[in-house]
């Protein structure tokens, strides 16, 4: 398990668990906190968009072009936006904190 610290559109902030392994998109869509995932995965949509806690940027992997992309797109992207269809929950990712964004 991976623990996350989520921060909802309505600015309350919850503690949760998702499985290693699996894409950090799946544990924000199965608790329900306004990430609609509409494309399941595959990068092409931007309705999984999240803003990573400034500290957590450097853990990740880098976006890919397509990620980087759609981003590009978002009136609402800031420097730490990312996709989190995208981000691989791993142990070195425990108490991950992000913010889900607005819809756009």
């Amino acid at each position: 398990m991976t623990a996350l610290r989520v921060v909802d559109m309505q600015g309350n902030e919850h503690r949760v668990d998702g499985l290693a392994g699996r894409k950090l998109m799946e544990a924000l869509r199965e608790f329900d906190f306004g990430v609609a995932a509409i494309c399941g995965g595959m990068c092409s949509c931007a309705t999984c968009h999240v803003y990573i806690d400034p500290e957590w940027l450097s853990r990740l992997q880098p976006a890919e072009p397509a990620e980087r992309d759609l981003l590009a797109e978002l009136r609402h992207a800031r420097p730490n936006s990312r996709l989190s269809c995208q981000i691989d929950l791993t142990d070195a990712l425990n108490d991950l904190a992000l913010t889900i964004a607005p819809e756009e």
